[in-house]
C-alpha cells in the first residue's frame, strides 16, 4: 500500500445499531489495509428527503465524490441510494436490504438469508466484523455465555452443565464472559461456579471482546449468540458451540450449522474440539469482501 497516496474518502451511513456499525467498520478497515483511505460516519437522512433525492426531478449532482459508500441496517438504505445519486459514488449493502438488491451496486449478504445468484451480489459467511487475531496465549480460552434469544429457548441448568464440563475435562485457563442478555441467575451461578473467572458484562468495556479474542486460542460460544461465532473465528479462534433447543428452524442456526458441517466450527460434547477439520486462520470475511470490492476498480488499481 502506497502510504504517500490521496487518501480516499469511505462514508458510512450508520443507524447508530452497534452490530450494524461494527459490520460496516470491518468491511471500510479491511479496504483501509489496502488502500490510503478516510473513514467518516454519517447518520441517516430523513425519510422524505432521501425520497425526494432518489426520485425527485432536476437533483444536483455535486462535485463532492467519495470513493465508497457502505451502510447496514434497513434506515440506511434510502440514505445509501440519495448518497449515490447525489454524489455518483458507488453504494454497498450489507444485510439483505429492504428495497430490491438491482438499486445497489454491491450488496453483502449471509448465506443464510438465500441471496439469488446476481453480478452484484456477493454472498457471506455470516455477518462481517472488525476482529483481527493477535499472538495467542498458549493454554488459552474463553467462554462467551449469551441469553434468551426468540430463536432459541434459554436453558439454564443445561448451559451450566456444559460450562461445567469444560471447566473439568479440559485443561485451558478459561475466561468466561456475560452479556447483556445474560439472565442475572445465571450470572449468579456462573460466579460461583467459576469465581474470579468470570467476568459479568458490566464490567466489561467495548474493548473487552477484542482484546479476549485475539489473545485466546479457544472459545466456546452458546448457540443463540451466531455473531460471536464468526467474531472468534475472524480472530483466529478454534471454535465450540454450546447448544441449546430451538425454537424452530432459523436461518442464524442455518449458519452456523453449515459451519458445523464443514468442519469449521465444534459443538458440545466435543470438549477437545476434535470435529474440527479446517483451521479458522483463513477465515476473514471483510477481508475477502474487500478484495472483492477493490477488484471492481472503484478505489483505484495498483
Amino acid at each position: 500500500m502506497n502510504s504517500e497516496a490521496e487518501p480516499l474518502d469511505i462514508w458510512i451511513v450508520s443507524d447508530g445499531k452497534p452490530g450494524h456499525l461494527n459490520q460496516s467498520r470491518g468491511l471500510a478497515e479491511a479496504i483501509a489495509r489496502h488502500r490510503p483511505v478516510r473513514i467518516t460516519e454519517q447518520a441517516p437522512m430523513g425519510r422524505f428527503e432521501a425520497w425526494r433525492l432518489c426520485f425527485g426531478m432536476g437533483v444536483p449532482q455535486l462535485d463532492e465524490r467519495p470513493a465508497l459508500i457502505i451502510g447496514a441496517g434497513h434506515a440506511t438504505h434510502m440514505t445509501l441510494l440519495a448518497l449515490r445519486r447525489l454524489h455518483r459514488a458507488p453504494a454497498v449493502v450489507l444485510m439483505k436490504p429492504s428495497i430490491p438488491m438491482g438499486f445497489f451496486d454491491f450488496c453483502l449478504i449471509p448465506e443464510h438469508d438465500q441471496p439469488p445468484q446476481r453480478p452484484n451480489i456477493l454472498p457471506t459467511r455470516g455477518a462481517l466484523n472488525r476482529m483481527r487475531p493477535g499472538d495467542k496465549t498458549p493454554g488459552s480460552g474463553v467462554i462467551l455465555v449469551g441469553g434468551p434469544s426468540k430463536h432459541f429457548s434459554w436453558n439454564e441448568s443445561r448451559v451450566l452443565e456444559q460450562v461445567d464440563a469444560l471447566l473439568q475435562q479440559t485443561s485451558a485457563d478459561w475466561t468466561i464472559g456475560s452479556s447483556r442478555r445474560t439472565p442475572d441467575s445465571t450470572e449468579q451461578a456462573l460466579a460461583t461456579l467459576a469465581g474470579e473467572r468470570f467476568v459479568p458484562a458490566a464490567n466489561t468495556g467495548p474493548d473487552w471482546l477484542p482484546q479476549q479474542l485475539a489473545r485466546t486460542e479457544t472459545c466456546w460460544v452458546t448457540q443463540d449468540s451466531a455473531s460471536m461465532v464468526y467474531e472468534a473465528l475472524t480472530a483466529g479462534c478454534k471454535v465450540g458451540v454450546l447448544t441449546l433447543d430451538e425454537q424452530a428452524d432459523n436461518r442464524i442456526s442455518r449458519g452456523v450449522d453449515t459451519l458445523r458441517e464443514q468442519g469449521i466450527v465444534s459443538a458440545a460434547p466435543d470438549w477437545q474440539l476434535e470435529a474440527i477439520t479446517s483451521t479458522a486462520a483463513d477465515f476473514n470475511e471483510a477481508e475477502r469482501c474487500a478484495e472483492v470490492i477493490l477488484k471492481k476498480g472503484w478505489l483505484g488499481r495498483d
